[in-house]
C-alpha cells in the first residue's frame, strides 16, 4: 500500500540533511566547531575559506600562501571571455548577480579550467608514481621518498613532457595566449619557497617547467603554479577550481561596476558593419 504524503511531519523523523558545516542553533553559529563569534573577532577571510573548504584551520605559512594565491587570481583585465560577459550582461540592464552568474557560468575548459587539468595531472602523476614504486618494491614507498628523490622527479618530469609532445597536447599549466612568462606563476613559486610551502608536486612542476624551458621556452604560469601549490596543501582539482572563482570574483565584480558607472548602456559586441553574412542567398518560398 502506498504511503501518503504528509508535508506536516516530513521533518519530525526524517533528518533530510546531514553536514559537518556549521551547525545553527538559536542563538548560536558554530561553524567547523567554533563559534562564528570567535571567527569573526580573529581570523582574516583567506583562512575562513580555507576552514570552510578543509574543516581545518590553517597554520600561519598556509595562511599567507593561500592569502597569496586567491590574490593571484583576482583579475586579468578585460582580456578574458568571462570578463566580457559580465560586462555585457550588465550593460543590457541586467541585475547584478546575473552579471556575475554569467561571468561564472563562462568558466569552462578552454578558460579557467587549466588549473583542475594541472592539478589532476600533478596528482595522478605523483599517486601512479607512488603506487608503481610500491609494486615494485618490498618496502613502503612514500610521498616523502619522492619529495627527496630528485632523480626520479626529473624522469618522470621528461616522461611526462615527451608524453605530451608526442601526442601533440598542450601541458596544461605551461605557457599563457598573452604572455611570453606569465608574471603571476613565477612568483607564486617564489613565494611559495619563501613559505616553506613547496611539496612534491610543485617540485615536479619545476622540473617539468625547466624541460619546457630548454625545449620552447615555455614558463609556468598562474594556474600551473596554484595548481601544484594548492595540490601540496591537500585540496583537489574540483576544490581548486573553485578557489579560481572564489579569487576572481572580486575583479569580476570591479568591472560590471566600471561598466555601468563608466559606460553607455547597451555595449555592442561589434558593429552592423562588422558582421559578415555568408549563409545562401534568399529565395523565394514558392506557390
Amino acid at each position: 500500500m502506498k504511503k501518503e504524503y504528509d508535508s506536516k511531519n516530513v521533518h519530525k523523523n526524517d533528518h533530510l540533511i546531514k553536514t559537518s558545516i556549521t551547525n545553527i542553533e538559536p542563538d548560536k553559529i558554530i561553524t567547523r566547531s567554533y563559534s562564528q563569534e570567535d571567527l569573526i573577532t580573529n581570523i582574516k577571510f583567506s583562512e575562513m575559506v580555507y576552514l570552510l573548504l578543509k574543516g581545518e584551520l590553517p597554520e600561519p605559512n598556509e595562511t599567507r600562501m593561500f592569502n597569496h594565491i586567491l590574490v593571484s587570481f583576482c583579475d586579468h583585465g578585460v582580456t578574458p571571455p568571462s570578463t566580457q560577459t559580465s560586462r555585457l550582461i550588465i550593460s543590457s540592464g541586467a541585475s547584478l548577480n546575473v552579471a556575475l552568474a554569467g561571468g561564472l557560468l563562462s568558466f569552462g575548459k578552454k578558460h579557467a579550467g587549466a588549473i583542475e587539468d594541472a592539478m589532476d595531472l600533478f596528482q595522478n602523476t605523483i599517486n601512479e608514481t607512488i603506487k608503481s614504486m610500491n609494486d615494485d618494491k618490498d618496502e613502503n614507498f612514500s610521498i616523502d621518498d619522492l619529495l627527496n628523490d630528485d632523480d626520479l622527479i626529473e624522469k618522470i618530469a621528461n616522461e611526462l613532457v615527451d608524453n605530451h609532445f608526442l601526442n601533440s597536447k598542450k601541458m596544461p599549466g605551461f605557457g599563457h595566449r598573452f604572455h611570453s612568462k606569465d608574471p603571476r606563476g613565477g612568483k607564486i613559486m617564489e613565494l611559495a619557497k619563501k613559505e616553506e610551502c613547496l611539496g612534491v608536486h610543485s617540485k615536479l612542476a619545476l622540473a617539468i617547467e625547466k624541460i619546457l624551458i630548454e625545449k620552447k621556452n615555455i614558463y609556468i604560469n598562474v594556474d600551473g603554479a596554484n595548481g601544484a601549490v594548492l595540490s601540496d596543501m591537500g585540496f583537489s582539482s574540483f576544490l581548486g577550481f573553485g578557489i579560481f572563482m572564489i579569487g576572481r570574483l572580486p575583479g569580476l565584480l570591479a568591472h560590471v561596476t566600471e561598466e555601468i558607472t563608466e559606460e553607455e548602456a547597451f555595449r555592442k559586441f561589434c558593429h552592423i558593419e562588422d558582421i559578415v553574412y555568408n549563409g545562401p542567398e534568399e529565395e523565394p518560398l514558392g506557390d
